[in-house]
């Protein structure tokens, strides 16, 4: 079948005026809280799963029929392409991360198996003793002892057979996915961890554990009766070389890489890392996380700030490379202003050259007329206009792919409250024709 041009797919995909861009939730995750398997963990840092099934589907109709999103994630893509029946590819960087989209994957268990196999860890934990005094301050100060103490019978229960298994893991994620449900303090799901501030109610984590194993048992049960396609694939990798995906076999890219806003995702599952020992505090999120991840925040460059001049060298940056020059320079000077001096120059100049590697990675992984979608942001640190969907789009191009438009989904930040500048910012899909 003839692929549909650049044109006709945003004919396809574009929202009926202004007002209805500026309300559009496809680029938000706030209706997976609500979808069978996808809100089996809260995972902010995404997009509409029902988009991107929508997206699928109609590209199906055109020929394409391998998706591949390499910033997989929770899992969106690939669950979606599961459920319109093509193969998928996904790659995750995040070890955490990706370890939640892995259980998430392994739906396709026996749903009575694994709601057996996780009430007798609940069984084995309800007879044990937990110690609550072993626990990191950010977890005691999460967590009242009686609750931790519950936590942790659990988590020593499922140690106890951990075996890597399909139905060890899914038990691993209900357990990780009712943490903050537990806790009666403030436990923001992005980014940060607030401890001083306090819910309403927090769940008995014996009560919250078992209906999370029955809603996540009815939700495989829901999902084996609609006979999905093929089992996608997820690889703990980097998007930078795409390495383990064969050469031409993509012809949809669907994906939302990390935004150029300072947003530090390794500190999104800090809370869940901490508790389960992977790191003891912020300060272990450097290597056990930063260290595998695209450059999009400061916390990431602090110690590369010297190095600004090699990441703006970058071969591959020669088609925005005035331009970013000159933005990392007005940081720099603006950043003498500032009490933090935080780093936005190398960040920027960082960003941009690990996206540059992303697209000629994607060059290679995708086939002559192969369709990306972006959804993305722009930026403005220190209140100095980043035109992040512009350069990925140049970058895209100059990495071969025959060219890129951008379809505002939404405003942001655009109430001025609180706000450290006054800089509209949009977000968006941004599309280029392979």
């Amino acid at each position: 079948m003839e692929l549909r041009s650049l044109e006709e797919q945003l004919a396809l995909f574009s929202v009926a005026g202004p007002s209805a861009s500026q309300n559009n939730v496809d680029s938000t995750f706030s209706d997976n809280l609500s979808l069978p398997i996808h809100r089996w963990f809260r995972y902010s840092a995404g997009f509409s799963a029902t988009w991107a099934k929508q997206l699928i589907e109609r590209e199906k109709l055109t020929g394409r029929h391998h998706v591949l999103d390499p910033f997989a994630g929770s899992g969106t893509v690939l669950l979606e392409g599961e459920g319109s029946d093509v193969p998928a590819i996904g790659i995750e960087a995040h070890p955490f991360v990706q370890r939640i989209a892995q259980a998430k994957l392994y739906w396709r268990q026996d749903a009575r198996l694994f709601r057996k196999y996780a009430l007798s860890i609940l069984k084995q934990a309800e007879a044990l003793g937990g110690d609550p005094t072993s626990y990191p301050r950010l977890i005691q100060a999460c967590f009242p002892p009686e609750s931790l103490s519950r936590l942790d019978t659990l988590w020593e229960a499922w140690q106890a057979t951990a075996d890597a298994s399909p139905l060890s893991e899914l038990t691993w994620l209900a357990l990780c996915s009712i943490l903050r449900d537990c806790s009666p303090v403030g436990t923001a799901q992005w980014q940060y961890v607030l401890p001083n501030k306090t819910k309403a109610r927090a769940l008995d984590p014996y009560e919250a554990f078992c209906t999370k194993v029955y809603l996540m048992a009815d939700d495989i049960a829901r999902r084996q009766r609609s006979h999905p396609g093929p089992q996608a694939r997820l690889y703990r990798a980097d998007a930078r070389d795409c390495a383990l995906v064969p050469d031409g076999w993509a012809d949809l890219v669907v994906t939302s890489p990390p935004y150029a806003n300072n947003y530090d995702y390794a500190d999104a599952t800090r809370l869940e890392m901490t508790f389960f020992g992977e790191v003891r505090g912020w300060g272990d999120l450097q290597a056990a996380v930063r260290a595998h991840l695209v450059r999009s925040c400061t916390q990431h460059v602090a110690p590369l700030a010297h190095e600004t001049g090699r990441f703006l060298s970058n071969p591959l940056l020669e088609p925005i490379r005035t331009e970013l020059t000159d933005i990392c320079e007005q940081l720099e000077a603006e950043r003498e202003k500032h009490g933090g001096k935080k780093p936005y120059h190398t960040m920027v100049a960082a960003y941009f050259s690990d996206m540059a590697h992303v697209w000629v990675a994607l060059r290679r992984a995708t086939r002559k007329g192969a369709l990306v979608c972006f959804v993305v942001g722009d930026s403005a640190p220190y209140g100095i206009h980043v035109p992040v969907d512009r350069w990925l789009g140049e970058l895209a191009r100059a990495a071969g792919f025959a060219s890129y438009s951008f379809e505002k989904t939404r405003d942001r930040n655009i109430k001025w409250q609180n706000r450290k500048h006054r800089v509209p910012l949009h977000e968006g899909r941004l599309w280029v024709e392979g």
